[in-house]
C-alpha cells in the first residue's frame, strides 16, 4: 500500500432499512455453528447502515499523527466504521474500541491494522532476504517476534505476507517478495501465516494476516509498479496462485486485492479471483480488503467512470472492505436501494467480516493488554533477528578472502556502513534507528582494529569529497570491507528503478580503492540484485546482507570473522544488467535454445559479416545466456562435492514415489551448510514445460571431511502441472532430475512415467 496524507473519512449515511440476514452459505461449509448463529444474530439487529459501516476501513497515513477529531469518535459511535489503520498512540486505539464497544448500538469492536512485514520493533531482514536463507522456519520466527511487538499496542492484523512470485528485479517490491520459485514461495507463505497467527487467532498476541496481492501483482509490466499484469490462465495457476493457496491451506485469515489488472481488469473488482478461485475453488472464509484507494483507482483505470460505479463493481466482485477510499460508503445504500447491488451480497461480507473479529476474540476480549509495560527488543527477538541476519546473507564470491583473520587491519568504508536507518529496509515504519547495530557499531563492540570513512555521505551521493579520506585509511590497512548499495527508500512500493547498479559515486569510488591493491570484501546491503559486473573483478570477496534489519551489523561481524559461516541461496535470478529481465530460472525452452556452442558474442562479430543468424539463439549478443548468479546460489566458507546419484526405479506409475540420493562430501576446511536442490524437468509435453522446476531442497550441515548420503522422496504426483484446459495433468513420458547446489549445476539423472 502506498500511504498519502488523507485526513480520516467518515461515513455519512442518509436512509436506513431493516435487512434479514443473508443465507448464501457458499463459503460456510466448515464454518463453527456457534459462531454463525452468533453472526446470525448480530446481522438481524444492524441496519443497513452499520453494515456498510463495517466494511469501511479508515486510517491515515503512517506519518500523520494528529488527534482524534470529535466527528471520527461519532462515526465509530454510529457503528459506521469496521476497523483502522495506522492509529498508533495506545490511548487513541483504546479510547476508539471503548467507544465502539460500549456505545456503537451492536457493541461491534474495532480491528487495528498496521504493515507490520518483517518486524514490529525488532526488524528483522527483509522479506527476499529472509527467502535467502531457504529456511521458512526463519519467516515463522520472524512473524511471531512481530506480532508478539505489535500487539502490544492492540494491532491485531498486519498487512503480510506479500506473497507475489517476482521475476523482475527492477520491480521495488521484490524487496517483499519471496522470490521467483512458486515452490520455495509456498513454504514461506504458510510460515509467515503460522507465525503472525500464532496457534489461534484468539490468543492475545495473535495478529490476523492478510496475504497480499491477490493476484499476479508481482507480474506488473517492466517491473513498473501497479502496472498491468498480462499472462494466460495456466500461467497464472502454474506458477502465481500456488504460493496463495498455500497461505489459505494455513488459514490466512484475511487477504487483500492487488493494484494491478489481470487481462484487463482490475483486482478490485475481479469476480474471477475472487468469486471463481478465492471462494469457489478455495473455500477461503475469511474477507478481502482492498489496498489503499484501489478501489476509486479504478476510475482512473479506465474500468470504472466514477465511485458509483468502482463501488458497484467492486461489490458485485466480491471485494468486501475498502482500504481509506470512500466509494462504498458514499453509494452502497443507494445502490442497494436502486438493486444495482444485492443485500445479500453485503451481508455475505459482513458475515465474513465479523467472523474474524469473533475468531480474534475480539467480542469476548477487545481491549489491549495494560497491565504490564511494553516489551520490545526482548533479548531473544533480538538475537533471532542476528541469526536470520546471518542465514540469509549470500556469499556470492570469494577468492580465498573469507573468513577475515583477526589479526588484520580493517579499512572500513562506505556509505551503508554506519546508517542505522537505511540498514533497516522498506516497511519498517515503527523500527527505530537508535535501536539499530550497525556494522561500524559492531566493529567496536568486538574490539576490531579497523578506521573507518564513509567516503559516500549516502548512496546516491555523487560527491567525491570524501573519496580522500577512504583511500588514505585503505593504504594503512591489510583489508578494505566496502559496506554500500542502496539505501531502504531506493526499494519497495513505488520505487521500482530501471538502472540496477550501485546508485551515485560508489562504483568510482571502488575503482580508487581497487588502486590501492589492497583486498577488498565488497559488502551489499540492497531491496534487490544489483547490476555489479562494472566492480565485481575489484572485490575479493562479495557478500549479499539484503538489508539485513536491528541486528545487521553484529551479524556481519560474525560472518566476516567466521563465527558464522554464509549459508543463504539467493531465492531470484541474479541478472548482468537491467536488460537481461525479466530473468528467472524456470523459464520455457524454444526451439533454438541457447548453449555455450552458439554464443557470439557481439564484439567477436567480424565487421563487414554476411547477414545470417550466426548460430546466436534466444539470448542477447551483449549479455549472453546466463545470469551474474543463477536461482539457488550460494557459496560457503568450504567446498562440497557431489557423487553416485542413485535413482531407485527408471520406471515410475502415476501413484508411485520417486526415490532418489546422491553422496554429500565436505572437501574444505570448514564445517559447513549445503543446501541440496532437487530439479525436475518434464522433457516432452503436452504444454511447454519450463528447462527446471525446484521440487525439492535440504539444508545439511557437514563437517569438513565428512560426506554423507542424502536421500530424497517425491511422490510422483507432483509432476503434475496446470495445462491449456485448465485442468491438473499428470503425463507419462520421460523426466530429466538433477541433484546439485543451484539450477545450472548438479548431477542429471532421468525416469520414465508410464501408464
Amino acid at each position: 500500500m502506498i500511504k498519502n496524507c488523507l485526513p480520516f473519512l467518515l461515513l455519512i449515511l442518509i436512509f436506513s432499512c431493516t435487512p434479514t440476514p443473508s443465507e448464501d452459505s457458499s463459503n460456510r461449509d466448515n464454518a463453527d455453528p456457534q459462531i454463525e448463529t452468533q453472526i446470525d444474530a448480530l446481522l438481524k439487529n444492524m441496519t443497513l447502515e452499520e453494515k456498510i459501516g463495517q466494511t469501511a476501513l479508515r486510517g491515515t497515513s503512517s506519518r500523520v499523527k494528529g488527534s482524534l477529531p470529535e466527528e471520527l469518535k461519532e462515526a465509530v459511535r454510529n457503528g459506521q466504521i469496521g476497523a483502522f489503520l495506522n492509529v498508533m498512540k495506545p490511548e487513541y486505539v483504546d479510547e476508539l474500541q471503548r467507544i465502539a464497544v460500549e456505545e456503537s448500538p451492536n457493541g461491534i469492536p474495532l480491528i487495528f491494522a498496521r504493515d507490520v512485514i518483517h518486524g514490529f520493533k525488532t526488524i528483522f531482514p527483509i522479506p527476499l532476504g529472509l527467502t535467502a536463507s531457504w529456511e521458512p522456519e526463519q519467516a515463522r520466527i520472524a512473524a511471531r517476534s512481530s506480532a508478539k511487538e505489535a500487539t502490544q499496542v492492540g494491532v491485531r492484523w498486519t498487512f503480510a505476507p506479500m506473497v507475489d512470485i517476482c521475476r523482475d528485479s527492477r520491480w521495488g517490491r521484490i524487496a517483499e517478495s519471496p522470490g521467483e520459485d512458486p515452490y520455495l514461495a509456498s513454504l514461506f507463505s504458510a510460515a509467515y501465516i503460522h507465525g503472525f497467527q500464532g496457534d489461534s487467532l484468539s490468543q492475545p498476541d495473535a495478529m490476523a494476516a492478510c496475504v497480499k496481492h491477490f493476484a499476479a501483482y508481482g507480474a506488473a509490466i517492466g517491473g513498473r509498479d501497479y502496472n498491468s499484469a498480462e499472462m494466460h490462465e495456466s500461467q497464472l495457476r502454474n506458477f502465481y496462485l500456488p504460493p496463495f493457496e498455500a497461505a489459505f491451506e494455513a488459514k490466512a485469515a484475511t487477504v487483500m486485492t492487488s493494484f494491478n489488472d489481470l487481462n484487463g481488469v482490475p483486482a478490485s473488482a475481479n469476480p474471477f479471483l475472487l468469486k471463481d478461485i478465492l471462494r469457489g475453488e478455495y473455500s477461503f472464509d475469511g474477507f478481502v480488503v482492498s489496498d489503499w484507494n484501489s478501489v476509486t483507482e479504478m476510475i482512473p483505470h479506465g474500468f470504472a467512470k466514477d465511485k458509483k460505479e468502482a463501488a458497484r463493481l467492486s461489490m458485485n466482485g466480491g471485494m468486501e472492505m475498502e482500504m481509506t477510499s470512500d466509494a462504498y460508503e458514499l453509494n452502497l445504500l443507494e445502490l442497494i436501494k436502486t438493486g444495482r447491488v444485492s443485500e445479500r451480497d453485503l451481508d455475505e461480507a459482513v458475515r465474513n467480516i465479523l467472523r474474524i473479529k469473533i475468531r480474534l476474540g475480539l467480542f469476548d476480549q477487545p481491549y489491549r493488554a495494560t497491565t504490564t509495560a511494553p516489551n520490545y527488543y526482548a533479548e531473544e527477538d533480538m538475537q533471532a533477528a542476528r541469526v536470520a541476519a546471518e542465514k540469509s546473507a549470500v556469499l556470492l564470491e570469494n577468492n580465498n578472502l573469507l573468513p577475515l583473520s583477526s589479526k588484520s587491519k580493517i579499512a572500513l568504508i562506505g556509505p551503508l556502513a554506519d546508517q542505522p536507518h537505511e540498514q533497516l529496509g522498506t516497511w519498517t515504519f515503527d523500527g527505530e534507528k537508535e535501536m539499530t547495530k550497525t556494522v561500524k557499531a559492531a566493529f567496536e563492540e568486538n574490539d576490531i582494529n579497523f578506521d573507518f570513512a564513509e567516503g559516500l555521505e549516502f548512496s546516491r551521493s555523487n560527491s567525491k569529497k570524501g573519496f580522500a579520506k577512504a583511500i588514505r585509511i585503505a593504504k594503512d590497512a591489510d583489508v578494505i570491507v566496502f559496506v554500500g548499495g542502496e539505501e531502504a527508500i531506493l526499494s519497495g512500493e513505488a520505487h521500482s528503478r530501471g538502472d540496477i547498479r550501485m546508485p551515485g559515486a560508489q562504483e568510482a569510488l571502488l575503482n580508487e580503492l581497487s588502486k590501492t591493491g589492497k583486498p577488498i570484501v565488497l559488502v551489499l546491503m540492497a531491496g534487490r540484485p544489483l547490476d555489479i559486473e562494472d566492480i565485481k573483478s575489484h572485490a575479493d570477496a562479495i557478500l549479499m546482507m539484503w538489508h539485513p534489519g536491528t541486528m545487521g551489523g553484529p551479524a556481519l561481524c560474525n560472518l566476516l570473522y567466521g563465527q558464522s559461516s554464509p549459508e543463504g541461496r539467493l531465492p531470484v535470478t541474479w541478472p548482468k544488467d537491467a536488460g537481461q529481465l525479466p530473468l528467472y530460472y524456470n523459464h520455457n525452452n524454444t526451439g533454438r535454445p541457447a548453449d555455450s556452442s552458439s554464443f557470439v558474442q557481439m564484439n567477436d562479430i567480424p565487421v563487414g559479416a554476411w547477414q545470417s543468424s550466426l548460430g546466436n539463439n534466444s539470448h542477447y549478443l551483449d549479455f549472453g545466456f546466463t545470469p551474474a548468479y543463477p536461482f539457488g546460489y550460494g557459496l560457503t566458507y568450504t567446498s562440497f562435492n557431489y557423487s553416485d546419484l542413485i535413482i531407485e526405479k527408471d520406471e515410475l506409475k502415476r501413484t508411485d514415489t520417486l526415490m532418489l540420493s546422491v553422496m554429500l562430501e565436505n572437501t574444505g576446511s570448514y564445517e559447513g551448510v549445503e543446501t541440496v536442490q532437487l530439479y525436475i524437468q518434464d522433457r516432452f509435453a503436452s504444454s511447454v514445460r519450463p528447462v527446471k522446476e525446484l521440487k525439492a531442497f535440504r539444508k545439511v550441515s557437514l563437517e569438513k571431511g565428512a560426506q554423507k548420503r542424502i536421500r530424497f522422496e517425491l511422490p510422483v504426483s507432483e509432476l503434475s502441472f496446470i495445462g491449456h484446459d485448465i485442468q491438473a495433468i499428470l503425463e507419462a513420458g520421460d523426466f530429466y532430475v538433477w541433484l546439485g547446489a543451484n539450477a545450472t549445476e548438479g548431477i542429471r539423472g532421468s525416469f520414465k512415467l508410464v501408464d
